[in-house]
C-alpha cells in the first residue's frame, strides 16, 4: 500500500511543477504565451507536455486531492495466505526464539508450502504486523518492570549515581583520561555532588558519595550501576550502617536510570567547551565544571520540573537526615579480613603489622580509613575486641620471645583420660559379647554335666 505521507509529498511536488501553467491559465494568457510557459516548465522539470496537461486537468476537476497517486495494494506472487501466517505464528509461540528461517524450513518440510515460495523478509513483515516479531516476543519475556518513566515525589527518597567517561587531560605532562562521578536526587534532578576524577576506582565513588552525604544528608534509597566500583563489600557496609537501602540497576537496562543518563549527555556540552580552554590541572578542570554546573544546570529551568533543580530541591518539604559525625566516620571506614601468621603478624598494603602471638592462626578484621592508612584498627572476629596495630619494626637484633599467656600454659594431668575412657568402653563391650560355643558345661574325661 502506498504510504499516505508519500502520496502527500508526490501531490505537492506535482502542484509546484504546474503552478506556472495554472497562473498563466488564470490570467487569460493567449495560446502562444501558454505554449511558451509549457515549454519552460518541460525544460525545467523534464516532465512531458502530455503528463503536464493531465495534471492540470486533474487539478481543475478535483483540486489538490486529485494530484495524489492512487492507492494500490500490492499482491505479488509471494503473497502469503492467512492460514500460513497462522501456522507461522503457532511455530513462533511454541518456541519464541525460533528464527524465521527455521519457521520457513518447518513449513516446507511438512509440505504446507512449496520450497522457495515464502520469502524471509515477507514473513518477517507479516509476523511483525501480528505482533510476533522476535523483538516483540522478547519484550514480554524480560524480567522486571516495563520501561515506563518514573519520578519520586520528595527529595531524598532516591539518589542515583553513575560514572561518565570524560576526555583525556594532560596532567603533570602525562595524558590521562578523567571520569565524571555524579550523585543526583531523582525527584528534583538536583545534582548533590559531581566531580571529575583521574580514575574510576572504588575510592572515587566513595569520595563523591561522602561529599554528597556531608552536604545533603542521607537518602532512603540509592541506585547504582552494576559496575565493580559499586558492588563492593564496602558499599554494602556503608549503606547498612547509614540505613540506606542499596539498589542496583538491571544489567543492560539504562532506562532504569534515565535521568542520570540524560544528565551525562548534558554534561557533554561542558566537555566541548572545556576542550577550548588550555586546562592543565584536574583542580582547574573541576573549578570550571562547578561554574558550568551552577549556571547551566542547577539554576536553569528544567522542562519536566517547570522550575530549576535547585528551587525544586530547596522547596521540597521532605526533611534531610544528617547522621552523627562519629556514625558517618565509622560508615566510611574500610574493613578487610586477614589471617594472623605464625609470627603473630598480618600483611597490609605491603607492610607488616604486629598483632600478637595470641592470635596466631586466627582471623581478624583490619578497619581503616582509606584516606589515612597510617593508623589501622584490628578487630578480633570471634570476640569482637579491638585494638590499634603497630607496624612491625625490624631491628639489628632479635627481640625476646614474648611470654606465653597464663591461659595457654600446659596443664599436667594426673592420668591419661583417653586410656581410662577406653578401659571403661572395653569392659562394657566384654560384658555384652555372646560367644558361639560355651565351654562351662564340659568336664574332664569327655563327659558332660547335666
Amino acid at each position: 500500500m502506498v504510504n499516505q505521507g508519500n502520496r502527500e509529498d508526490t501531490a505537492l511536488k506535482r502542484y509546484q511543477v504546474i503552478t506556472p501553467i495554472l497562473w498563466a491559465i488564470d490570467n487569460s494568457e493567449d495560446s502562444a504565451k501558454l505554449t511558451q510557459v509549457y515549454k519552460e516548465v518541460i525544460e525545467k522539470s523534464g516532465v512531458s507536455r502530455k503528463t503536464l496537461k493531465r495534471w492540470v486537468d486533474d487539478y481543475k476537476c478535483g483540486g489538490f486531492e486529485s494530484l495524489k497517486p492512487a492507492e494500490r495494494i500490492y499482491r505479488g506472487p509471494n503473497a502469503i495466505p492467512e492460514e500460513l501466517i497462522d501456522e507461522a505464528v503457532t511455530l513462533r509461540r511454541e518456541v519464541p526464539g525460533r528464527s524465521i528461517s527455521s519457521i520457513i524450513e518447518i513449513l516446507e518440510l511438512e509440505g504446507k508450502v512449496p520450497r522457495g515460495f515464502i520469502k524471509r523478509t515477507t514473513l518477517q513483515d507479516k509476523l511483525t504486523q501480528r505482533g510476533y516479531s522476535t523483538r516483540q516476543v522478547k519484550l514480554y519475556q524480560q524480567d522486571g518492570l516495563a520501561a515506563r518513566r518514573y519520578a519520586r515525589k520528595e527529595r531524598g527518597d532516591l539518589w542515583i549515581s553513575d560514572i561518565k567517561f570524560g576526555p583525556h587531560l594532560k596532567i603533570n605532562g602525562i595524558k590521562k583520561q578523567i571520569y565524571l562521578v555524579c550523585v543526583m536526587d531523582d525527584a528534583t534532578r538536583y545534582v548533590l555532588h559531581a566531580e571529575f576524577y583521574d580514575s574510576q576506582e572504588q575510592s572515587v565513588v566513595e569520595d563523591c558519595l561522602r561529599k554528597a552525604i556531608i552536604k545533603e544528608g542521607v537518602p532512603k534509597r540509592i541506585l547504582f550501576d552494576n559496575g565493580k566500583q559499586y558492588k563492593t563489600k564496602w558499599m554494602h557496609r556503608t549503606c547498612a550502617m547509614l540505613d540506606i537501602k542499596l539498589l542496583f540497576a538491571r544489567p543492560y537496562a539504562p532506562e532504569s536510570k534515565g535521568k542520570q543518563e540524560r544528565f551525562n549527555r548534558t554534561a557533554g556540552s561542558f566537555i566541548q567547551e572545556a576542550d577550548l580552554m588550555n586546562i592543565t590541572t584536574l583542580s582547574e578542570y573541576n573549578r570550571y565544571f562547578q561554574v558550568w554546573l551552577s549556571e547551566s544546570y542547577q539554576n536553569r529551568e528544567h522542562s519536566a520540573l517547570k522550575t530549576t533543580p535547585l528551587n525544586a530541591y530547596k522547596s521540597s518539604k521532605s526533611e534531610l537526615r544528617f547522621p552523627a559525625p562519629e556514625t558517618l566516620a565509622a560508615a566510611f571506614l574500610h574493613c578487610e579480613e586477614r589471617k594472623v601468621d605464625k609470627s603473630g603478624c598480618i600483611s597490609f598494603e605491603s607492610k607488616k603489622y604486629e598483632v600478637g602471638i595470641t592470635y596466631i592462626g586466627q582471623y581478624v578484621n583490619i578497619i581503616y580509613d582509606p584516606a589515612n592508612t597510617q593508623k589501622i584498627t584490628i578487630q578480633h572476629i570471634p570476640s569482637g575486641s579491638q585494638f590499634e596495630a603497630r607496624e612491625l619494626v625490624i631491628g639489628e637484633h632479635t627481640g625476646p620471645r614474648p611470654k606465653l599467656p597464663e591461659f595457654m600454659t600446659p596443664i599436667k594431668p594426673d592420668s591419661s583420660r583417653l586410656l581410662k575412657a577406653q578401659e571403661i568402653l572395653a569392659d562394657k563391650r566384654e560384658s555384652t559379647v555372646k560367644r558361639a560355643i560355651k565351654y562351662g558345661g564340659f568336664v574332664e574325661g569327655g563327659g558332660c554335666n547335666d
